[in-house]
This record gives C-alpha cells, sequence and structure tokens, in this order.
C-alpha cells in the first residue's frame, strides 16, 4: 500500500475506529482487507464486538468496558504495521447456492437479456459461469456484495427500487450480484431465486458468506428449489 495518508485511523465513537486502507474500489484490495479482519480478531481477543469490512475500509467495534479509544487505537496502530496481504488464492470459503432463474422471480431477466443482446439462456449462462468473490457485506445483514459480473451482464439499479423484494432473490447491480437475505426494500434487477439460507441467527457469525468467499450460482429447477423449501411465488411488481 502505497497511498500518502493511506492506511488512516477515523474515529467511529467511543466503541469503534474505522480503518481507512484505500481511497478506491479496487479487486486489489481484498487480500488486505482480510487480512486486516484475521489480524484484528486475533490482536483484540474478547474486547472485540464486530468487525465490518467494505471494499476500501474496515469498521472494528470494540467493547470500551474491556479497552478504552486510545488502547484500540495503539493496538490497531501496531496490527497495521505489521500488515501482510493474504494469499488471495488460499482465503475464503467455496459456496454453490442453488437459484433457480426465471423471469416469474427475476421479473428483469429478459430486460437485461435484450439489453446485452443475448438470449435468456446465454445470459443466465454468463452469470452462472463465473467464480465472485465477496468483496463486502452490508445493507442487511447476510447481504454480500460480489464481483464481478460479465461486462456484457453490467446494468444499472432500478430507477425506482421495489418496496419489497423477496428473500433469496438474486440480482445485479452495474457490476455486482448479491442475494437477498431477507425480505427487504431493493433496487437490484433480479434475474432469479435461490434456496441458500444467507442470514441464521442460528448460525455462528450469522451470516453464511463473509469477506474473501468465492460464490458460484448453480442453476436448479424449480422443482428443486420448492424441495429445498425456498419460496417461488410469482414475484410482484412492488414499485
Amino acid at each position: 500500500m502505497s497511498v500518502p495518508g493511506l492506511p488512516r485511523l477515523e474515529s467511529a465513537g467511543i466503541d469503534g475506529w474505522l480503518v481507512r486502507l484505500f481511497d478506491a474500489i479496487d479487486e486489489a484490495n481484498l487480500p488486505w482487507i482480510t487480512a486486516l479482519v484475521r489480524d484484528c480478531e486475533a490482536a483484540f481477543g474478547n474486547a472485540l464486538v464486530d468487525l465490518v469490512p467494505s471494499y476500501t475500509t474496515l469498521l472494528v467495534i470494540f467493547d470500551p468496558m474491556r479497552m478504552t479509544p486510545d488502547e484500540a487505537r495503539e493496538r490497531l496502530a501496531e496490527t497495521l504495521a505489521a500488515l501482510a496481504p493474504d494469499d488471495e488464492a488460499a482465503t475464503g470459503e467455496v459456496h454453490e447456492l442453488p437459484t433457480w432463474y426465471h423471469e416469474s422471480v427475476g421479473p428483469e431477466l429478459p430486460h437485461l437479456a435484450e439489453r446485452a443482446g443475448l438470449d435468456v439462456a446465454e445470459t443466465i449462462a454468463r452469470h452462472a459461469e463465473v467464480t465472485y468473490r465477496v468483496y463486502a457485506l452490508g445493507f442487511a445483514p447476510g447481504f454480500a456484495f460480489m464481483g464481478s459480473v460479465d461486462e456484457r451482464l453490467e446494468t444499472p439499479r432500478l430507477e425506482t427500487p421495489r418496496k419489497r423484494v423477496p428473500a433469496g432473490s438474486v440480482g445485479i447491480a452495474g457490476r455486482q450480484t448479491a442475494a437477498y437475505p431477507a425480505v427487504s426494500p431493493g433496487g437490484w434487477n433480479l434475474i432469479g431465486r435461490t434456496a441458500a439460507r444467507l442470514f441464521d441467527r442460528d448460525r455462528d457469525g450469522f451470516s453464511l458468506l463473509r469477506v474473501g468467499d468465492r460464490v458460484r450460482f448453480v442453476p436448479v429447477s424449480k422443482e428443486e428449489l420448492v424441495r429445498r423449501g425456498a419460496d417461488v411465488t410469482y414475484m410482484e411488481d412492488t414499485r
């Protein structure tokens, strides 16, 4: 990392520090972010409350009853001084998300295909053939921002977001793809539905996906999705 003024520590209140590692989104940032997550877990121990990574930063939340802000800052400075990037090929779990691609649950699928100059089958194939990396978690618990989709599938968010997007909905926004972990508003272009349980309060860490993980969307039939317990109710446009 050779960007002037970085990394930089920014106060996030009495129980947090924001570590700004980079000033621009780049796939090359990921090995540094994942390494910092791992090193902070070791450095803070039981004083650590949460870590929230993004494309360029890491938010470190600590227990102020166990560590003062100054102590936390010093711990972070020591961690950053020894930071080395992860071996990108060795980091993260690999997840396969069974996904039914169909306009009844992914209403933007035909429009996205037309925009790309492809038929629907090729559009599905191009989305499913990529192994995506998880670059950030946010927006909602368990919501993973993944990239990058085939450049022909790149498309902007909807001008008018939906008020209700069903859990498991798979979408594209820009060069990113994601699956909604729970029912929520959203403006991504929906192309299908996955049966994967992306957020579970009974799971250690709650979220199925973590920054650095690799993800493949595996096309399956509607019957297979139903067998796995997914909701395949027709997607109404609630904008």
